[in-house]
């Protein structure tokens, strides 16, 4: 497996590999290694709880002011704003060591292949994922995840699309590409690169359990896979993307709807 651009770079001079590795664990302490620990946390105070796990739930985006329209959007605002600060650090990151996001794949040099890629990685993984789920909540070993828990105002629809970029730029900017070309740039193969990236990614799902953590783990092999091949992440920007929006708007259209979707009533 021959890397592409994205992941294969050369050290850049003056960056040590004990930089590197530094670089890696503060961005991963500052946004998804965090997320990664409180997961593992969170999924044994659930095993631990004397609850099932298919009887609990997992609110993916709820109010954070309830009964508080305009506070509540403010809130959602800054947390979307503040949770991409990671990423900034990525980009200050690249461009400090002369490598820039374009190193990553991330620039529009390639839009009509970049979207139809991301668009037939949303159609494929998307759908395999929603069955995933549906048996990993039925075997008990997956809580009923709640894709959005928003009040009914007119900024509910905005803000789930936002929180669907949010997370597509966060995990895919820093997990996927980050992540991996700091690895190859430490001597690691595309292997244990591809490997270590979809365990990260896997671990910070954990909050939903069993089906989570491997569901994840497995788009994030393949999300990593491709990555090695195309050597650019902007495809996988719009796929994970299109995935979360899909997921947060039809939840919320079928709340209360349908009887065959976990956690709606």
């Amino acid at each position: 497996m021959t890397p592409g651009i994205g992941v294969r770079g050369r050290r850049p001079a003056g960056l040590t590999g004990g930089m590197i590795v530094a670089e890696i664990l503060i961005v991963l302490a500052l946004s998804l290694g965090r997320s990664g620990i409180y997961a593992i946390v969170s999924f044994v105070a659930d095993l631990t709880s004397g609850v099932p796990l298919a009887d609990q739930t997992a609110v993916l985006n709820n109010s954070l002011a309830p009964g508080r329209p305009l506070l509540d959007l403010t809130r959602q605002v800054l947390r979307i704003g503040f949770a991409l600060a990671p990423v900034a650090l990525v980009w200050y990151l690249l461009v400090r060591s002369g490598e820039g996001l374009r190193s990553i794949g991330l620039d529009l040099s390639q839009p009509v292949r970049d979207l139809a890629r991301g668009a037939g990685l949303a159609a494929v993984v998307g759908g395999i994922g929603l069955v995933g789920y549906l048996v990993a909540y039925t075997s008990g070993v997956n809580l009923a995840v709640v894709a959005q828990a928003l009040p009914e105002a007119w900024w509910r629809w905005p803000v789930l699309i936002g929180a669907a970029i949010q997370n597509s730029i966060l995990e895919e900017v820093i997990i996927l590409a980050f992540v991996m070309r700091r690895l190859t740039q430490l001597g690691w193969g595309p292997w244990p690169t591809v490997v270590t990236s979809g365990v990260v990614r896997g671990s910070y799902h954990l909050y939903q359990g069993i089906g989570g953590l491997l569901g994840n783990m497995a788009m994030g092999l393949f999300f990593g896979w491709l990555f090695v091949r195309w050597g650019r992440v902007l495809p996988f920007l719009v796929a994970h993307a299109l995935i979360d929006i899909v997921a947060f708007l039809g939840y919320a259209l079928l709340a209360g709807r349908v009887d065959w979707l976990p956690g709606v009533g």
